[in-house]
């Protein structure tokens, strides 16, 4: 009987020392009030490096985002886009804006602040909405500021500010909760933008948030007239046709109509950003509940025996046995990225056919404006150059060279094309009345991009887009009826 006591005595004791903790030396741990383990780090940690020792693996897998190495189409290569194999007629078609003065490929999300700090589309009157997605400081800057952040002044409040927190690039803190590490959405305007679109954000599931975290950067974007926040044109659905529409409408009833205005054709011009979060929902692989992450950041063997999801974000091309192979392993894998090839390629054919005639139609606008044709017809002719361009744009910027929706970047070019063919259909008819040369204006505006083409230096290349043929223009206003 004693023994049983002594027995049950040790038992209540060991109980009492685990749950008390002295069962174990835990000093060196904290714990969130819900009890679960943290880095000990702060919830306010911005810095890349502070990341480095406590995961290691994944932060030399982060550092190869510093490789620059090119693709057959876009890569990680500072290279420009005017370059004659890439979009040679970009000055033409953003003349006016500051995409027709630099315009560069994407490097890695390591070069984030180096590339915005350098680029020359930054002025004087840039904005903190063009930081948003560039530094680990914003989500704090947005807590702090408020809506202020959104249009406070770039080079002279944001930049100073975000070095002065010793802000990193694009980053660990971006989509990790530092203290949990748990994924987490930092930019507001993802899920104001699914929510205002119906979706409910309340509770994403693991697989959602792989994601939403690349989602709320790699999207479609504009800055609102009213303060300049970041906004997603998601209202009517993800499409271009859809994007396009709330453009016209949602947009354009809160006060905001265009990006710019062309140079060449008067038009108030829309320009599209990187819409890989919308292409990939809408496509296969999207609807099949395939998250970004699944592709572009596979699990991957490192010193030789730990699995580590890959923080390298590149081409799945380039690590096709672990990003492709876990779902296509009964697939020949070098039959699967011919195939890849192939939809790039016709994409790629498709994106600079209808570039070039996009180009002719906003030229052919110019010319009636200096024809004298009539203010009604110019309006008429502008919205499809505007919607033509969209539609082109819209793929041109976006970083899968049509592979995220292969059908739906070859709708939207199509439609680009068909587009751009009625401004020239109208133009035709209207320049006709007027008596102009057609064959001379053809050969006018074959003239002007090749005056872009052999122009070297890259910013000059926009001004060898307007001649005395094809002089800069202001907006077409129609006159008003009389009463």
């Amino acid at each position: 009987m004693r023994s049983f006591r002594n027995w049950v005595l040790l038992l209540l004791l060991a109980f009492v020392l685990v749950i008390t903790g002295c069962s174990k030396d835990t000093s060196s741990e904290k714990t969130t009030e819900a009890g679960k383990k943290t880095t000990g780090l702060s919830k306010d940690e911005i810095s890349n490096e502070a990341f480095k020792e406590l995961f290691p693996l994944q932060y030399n897998s982060y550092k190869k985002n510093e490789k620059m190495e090119e693709t057959k189409y876009n890569g990680s290569v500072k290279r420009s886009k005017y370059d004659a194999d890439k979009e040679p007629l970009l000055p033409i078609l953003f003349n006016g804006y500051g995409f027709a003065t630099e315009y560069n490929e994407d490097r890695g999300h390591t070069y984030a602040l180096e590339d915005i700090r350098d680029v020359k589309r930054i002025t004087e009157k840039s904005v903190g909405s063009c930081y948003t997605c560039k530094s680990t400081a914003v989500p704090q800057m947005i807590e702090e500021m408020g809506d202020d952040y959104w249009g406070a002044n770039f080079d002279k409040e944001i930049w100073p500010k975000g070095e002065a927190m010793g802000h990193s690039p694009i980053g660990c803190s971006d989509c990790h909760d530092p203290e949990t590490m748990d994924l987490r959405v930092t930019r507001p305007s993802l899920f104001k933008a699914l929510e205002a679109k119906g979706v409910d954000t309340s509770n994403p599931t693991k697989n959602e948030m792989r994601t939403y975290v690349c989602g709320q950067c790699h999207d479609e974007y504009y800055f609102a007239a009213s303060n300049s926040e970041v906004t997603y044109p998601w209202t009517n659905g993800f499409k271009p046709e859809e994007m396009y529409e709330y453009y016209n409408t949602i947009a354009k009833k809160n006060g905001f109509e265009k990006d710019w205005i062309s140079n060449i054709s008067g038009t108030p011009m829309l320009k599209a950003q990187h819409p890989e979060f919308e292409t990939h929902s809408s496509g296969t692989h999207g609807k099949a509940d395939v998250s970004c992450a699944d592709c572009h950041m596979p699990y991957e063997r490192v010193d030789g025996k730990r699995k580590i999801t890959s923080h390298w974000w590149t081409s799945p091309l380039k690590t096709m046995q672990t990003s492709c192979g876990q779902c296509h392993a009964d697939r020949d894998l070098e039959k699967l990225g011919d195939r890849v090839e192939e939809i790039q390629d016709s994409t790629v054919k498709g994106l600079h056919d209808a570039q070039d005639i996009s180009t002719s139609a906003h030229y052919y606008v110019n010319k009636m404006i200096t024809s004298g044709v009539s203010p009604e017809k110019i309006k008429e002719a502008q919205e499809f150059v505007r919607k033509g361009q969209w539609f082109w744009d819209i793929i041109a910027a976006e970083n899968s060279a049509g592979f995220h929706n292969p059908q739906g970047s070859m709708d939207s070019l199509r439609m680009s094309i068909d587009e751009s063919n009625k401004t020239i259909r109208i133009a035709t008819e209207e320049l006709v009345k007027k008596g102009v040369n057609m064959d001379e204006l053809d050969k006018e505006i074959e003239k002007a991009k090749k005056a872009v083409l052999d122009e070297k230096v890259n910013e000059k290349k926009k001004e060898s887009a307007i001649n005395t043929y094809f002089p800069a223009q202001a907006p077409v206003v129609p006159a008003v009826p009389k009463k």
